[in-house]
């Protein structure tokens, strides 16, 4: 076999940059719901497309997100928290517009947070539901950026919505400069949540917050004049969750 002379990098292989990516299907966040196990795959071949998958008992396992739609989101430009499930309903972000969807049957999703002013001017992460299932708390990231792309500050919030229906969001918490991790209390009537201020990182200074939460005839919102700091600032805090009888938990540094 006589070599070819080819230019460097040009020459002809069995292993394409397809070949390369097709493999590289990566496994994201986790969730148990309505029997089954839900998880997120970020997959190169759909061109970067974020598809839920849902797995029975049995192993079976299907996609759940219609053509067209992906779950990702863009909150803290990080991402991160784009779907949660209330039993076998699930909510999640939609990268094309960043508004929030609910799935629960095989009709396309409706938005049910409003279409902003500027496209992708708000924007949703780690959401959950009242244990009553009517109201989604999100972390909402809001830009008023004359145009897509406007170097604005960015104002972050934790903002409630109805689950049910499309309508307008209700901020229920703002002031701090981010916010993350909101979180309801198994008998619906306290809030938990972190915040944290420029120029700190949250590995850097964090702080928990608890309040009681409201919710009657006139909505939801959150009292603020009752609000309680349980830990913070000068540590990094990460992930609280109320256990199911009503107990509070969350990871610190403090100790190293």
């Amino acid at each position: 076999m006589t070599p070819a002379n080819v230019p460097y990098g040009s020459w002809p292989s069995p292993i394409s940059p397809e070949l390369v990516t097709v493999a590289a299907v990566s496994i994201g966040e986790l969730a148990a719901g309505g029997g089954d196990l839900w998880w997120s795959e970020l997959r190169p071949e759909e061109g970067g497309r974020t598809q839920i998958v849902r797995c029975d008992l049995a192993g079976s396992r299907r996609d759940v997100l219609p053509e067209g739609f992906a779950a990702r989101t863009r909150v803290h430009e990080y991402g991160g928290g784009a779907w949660w499930l209330d039993g076998d309903v699930l909510f999640f972000c939609n990268w094309d517009d960043l508004r929030v969807y609910p799935l629960d049957s095989d009709a396309d999703p409706v938005a049910l947070t409003p279409e902003p002013v500027v496209r992708h001017g708000d924007r949703y992460a780690d959401g959950g539901l009242t244990p009553d299932g009517h109201w989604v708390i999100a972390v909402n990231e809001h830009h008023e950026g004359a145009s897509e792309g406007a170097h604005d500050e960015p104002v972050n919030r934790l903002v409630a919505f109805d689950a049910k229906r499309p309508g307008e969001t209700v901020v229920v918490a703002e002031g701090s400069d981010f916010y993350a991790n909101p979180r309801v209390s198994p008998d619906g009537s306290w809030l938990a949540w972190l915040e944290w201020q420029h120029p700190d990182m949250p590995w850097d200074s964090t702080e928990l917050f608890v309040a009681p939460l409201v919710v009657d005839s006139h909505g939801i919102r959150v009292d603020h004049s009752a609000r309680r700091r349980l830990a913070g600032p000068g540590e990094w805090l990460f992930q609280p969750e109320w256990g199911p009888d009503g107990s509070l938990w969350f990871a610190s540094d403090r100790t190293g």
